[in-house]
């Protein structure tokens, strides 16, 4: 017994090197495994693999690691495409064959579900990860961050934990056409000599690239966000990237004079072009403004909304809430097979929008501005009980008060959709006594990352 007391004492120190058998992938893609009853996170190490680990961080209840040395290699581990991979922090799983990130992914969920349910794991249905047939290129959108280093304009993101801007001439998980834009947008930007935001010094004008493709329809748009009001030499570079670019429909500028980490600021101006590009998902035609939500990876987006259809097992007769219902988007690609939808959102252009889309696609849609237990309540006196609920919350998860509201409206069938494995266990461990869970299907939205985005059908207890 003593010996088990003085063996839980034992500190890893920083600095210290020990031996590691790594047993999972945690929920932000690091290797996990055990030192002396100790929990160590290794970035980079994978299951099944025996590394040497340097401490680089001691926490009260976990240690943070490096990989010295990989005495055994899983034999899934593989070379990673991007050149940047190990400092750009973007992606943290190329060094992972994709058949068995797969797999990984299904095992986060799963550890989620262990950690903070009571459910039996073992006797729910979780399907295995739907994943893409190329899981490159696959990103519409791309947010990078412009500085300068030895006297050339670069742009992409900061290294992880850092300040220093990271340079990514080639994103492996960008769309072609988006790195096609960036390179030029930074070559116009280098031959006019335009000012740079500086963040020390708090000087300087221009912050960051924000480049959207349209996929189905070729269009791209460009947003230049400035910490000036003004964009230096303004007519000279919106000219260059028309001449260049001519594919570039839209080009606008949004303003940000805040230090924050947020891309956006709130006044955005239309510089040429149109002010949106379209996009095309199946039969569905949609309007993007330069800060409007979209979903990033177009071909899961169309996986994930029919596994939504899919779960609703709509009939025609079923009244359906689309709550987070955003510009309307979930919805609207199960609407045609609703009685009808009802949706809320607490961002009144996002409401806008649903209603444009709701009128565009001739579906029968109200849509209104504010949260669902707001609203389900109010409906629910007026006679208006819903069949289906879906909900697409935020990474942080479910309100509380919704929570509450689904408790006592008691619709036959709660559809879950979730970016965040932590947020959706604590959810629908709060329904497991009014609900069955008849299975988990994850979605892998963002090949070579540790994200893993799932639907959840729950059924009411009969």
């Amino acid at each position: 017994m003593t010996n088990m007391k003085q063996e839980n004492k034992v500190k890893i120190n920083v600095k210290q090197t020990f031996p590691l058998t790594i047993k999972r992938i945690g929920i932000n893609g690091e290797g996990v495994g055990y030192f002396k009853r100790q929990v160590v996170f290794v970035p980079g190490a994978l299951p099944g693999e025996e590394v040497v680990v340097e401490a680089t961080k001691v926490h009260p209840k976990f240690a943070e690691g490096r990989i010295k040395k990989i005495r055994k290699a899983s034999p899934h581990r593989t070379t990673p495409l991007c050149p940047v991979y190990e400092q750009c922090g973007g992606c943290q799983l190329q060094h992972l064959k994709y058949d068995q990130q797969l797999n990984e992914k299904r095992d986060i969920l799963i550890q989620s579900l262990e950690r903070h349910t009571k459910l039996s794991i073992d006797s729910l249905d979780i399907r295995a990860t739907i994943g893409m047939d190329d899981p490159w290129n696959y990103r519409n959108k791309s947010q990078f961050q412009v500085g300068k280093k030895e006297g050339k304009v670069i742009a992409g993101l900061y290294s992880l934990n850092s300040h220093r801007l990271i340079d990514i001439p080639d994103c492996a998980v960008q769309q072609p056409a988006i790195n096609q834009v960036l390179t030029t947008v930074k070559q116009i930007l280098q031959d006019f000599n335009i000012s740079l935001y500086d963040e020390k010094k708090n000087k300087g004008s221009v912050k960051t690239v924000v480049t959207r493709v349209g996929i189905a329809t070729g269009h791209i748009q460009v947003v230049i966000v400035t910490a000036t009001n003004e964009l230096p030499k303004k007519q000279l570079v919106v000219a260059e990237i028309q001449k260049r670019l001519p594919q570039v429909k839209s080009i606008i500028q949004n303003i940000n004079p805040k230090k924050t980490s947020l891309i956006f600021g709130d006044k955005t101006l239309p510089l040429a072009g149109s002010e949106t590009i379209e996009e095309q998902l199946e039969d569905y035609t949609y309007e993007l403004s330069a800060r409007a939500f979209f979903q990033l990876n177009p071909v899961q987006t169309v996986k994930l909304y029919n596994e939504v259809k899919k779960a609703a097992q709509l009939t025609g007769e079923e009244k359906v809430v689309d709550a987070y219902c955003g510009s309307g988007t979930i919805g609207l690609w199960v609407g045609k097979e609703a009685a009808e939808i009802r949706g809320m959102d607490v961002i009144a252009e996002s409401i806008k929008d649903a209603r444009k889309n709701a009128k565009k696609f001739g579906i029968d849609a109200v849509y209104e501005v504010g949260t669902a237990e707001e609203w389900l309540p109010k409906w629910m006196k007026e006679g208006w009980k819903p069949d289906v609920v879906i909900v697409d919350p935020p990474r942080t998860g479910c309100d509380q008060k919704l929570l509450e509201t689904i408790k006592q409206v008691k619709p036959k069938r709660f559809i879950y959709v979730s970016c965040n494995p932590s947020t959706l266990a604590k959810d629908i461990n709060q329904l497991g006594h009014l609900y069955n869970i008849e299975y988990i299907q994850p979605v892998d939205m963002f090949p070579q990352t540790a994200h893993v985005e799932s639907v959840t059908l729950l059924a009411l207890k009969v």
